[in-house]
């Protein structure tokens, strides 16, 4: 079975997550095709958009395979390739000259969440459900990727959802601006074709233009506050808190943190 696939609807291109067994959270493998499969749509003159969405009724994405943690981030080097991975694929959304859309249904979670954020454009089914649960892991998000949390819903929504780790449905984002529309489940196809399409006619080179525009205006933050917050990221993943999220996760039980 392909987890992850391109269904060409030119000039639309549809990057499918198909992992229903695990809710369409992403493994190690399934991050680098990520990438690998948005690189090779921003080289195909053919594709003027392109939709991320979860195959058939699984969800957008749960997050991260965190059943593959206790193997491939059982230490901090690592964590650290894992890590890299994700924000490999954040990065290649964030920096695609062609729209991304992502269509959301159920579960966006994690590095869905992440996926989301990166995205030009969300459309959410009023059944979807979002959240960063990495404070109930032990977990360390990436920094960029923080970042495009806070350009899209504020750093005070940013705080919320970090530090509360909860769950929040799909009106509750639509108010925090983190998706631009929410439609009726049965609706979401085609009101994310039809909008794609409003897209898909307009002039690529007008497009690129603004993309880039208003990546730039977004600006970067300040670089040793950068370098900081990767420092206290890396250390998550070497904290026994980590190790007890982890468990805990595994074991379907609440974690107890300590601090360490």
């Amino acid at each position: 079975m392909r987890r992850l696939y391109v269904k060409e609807d030119y000039p639309i291109a549809w990057l499918v997550i198909n992992n229903p067994a695990r809710r369409n959270a992403m493994s190690l493998d399934m991050w680098h095709r990520f990438t690998e499969l948005v690189e090779n749509l921003n080289q195909d003159p053919r594709v003027r958009a392109i939709v991320i969405r979860g195959e058939g009724d699984a969800g957008f994405i749960s997050g991260a395979d965190i059943s593959e943690f206790q193997t491939l981030r059982k230490d901090p080097q690592a964590a650290k390739v894992y890590e890299e991975a994700n924000a490999t694929a954040f990065r290649s959304l964030r920096q695609s000259t062609i729209p991304t859309i992502a269509m959301i249904r159920g579960h966006c979670l994690g590095g869905g969440f992440g996926i989301a954020a990166a995205c030009d454009i969300r459309i959410a089914a009023k059944d979807a459900e979002f959240g960063i649960p990495a404070g109930q892991l032990g977990l360390g998000y990436p920094t960029d990727a923080v970042k495009d949390v806070i350009d899209l819903i504020g750093a005070a929504n940013a705080r919320d959802l970090f530090f509360s780790a909860r769950k929040i449905n799909a009106d509750e984002a639509r108010e925090m601006r983190f998706v631009n529309r929410v439609v009726s489940g049965n609706k979401i196809e085609f009101e994310t074709l039809r909008y794609v399409r409003l897209i898909t006619e307009s002039a690529p080179l007008t497009i690129k233009a603004a993309k880039a525009a208003i990546n730039a205006s977004l600006g970067q933050p300040n670089t040793e506050a950068l370098r900081l917050a990767e420092k206290l990221a890396d250390a998550c993943t070497e904290s026994q808190d980590y190790q007890e999220g982890i468990a805990a996760f595994l074991e379907k039980r609440k974690p107890v943190f300590n601090g360490k």
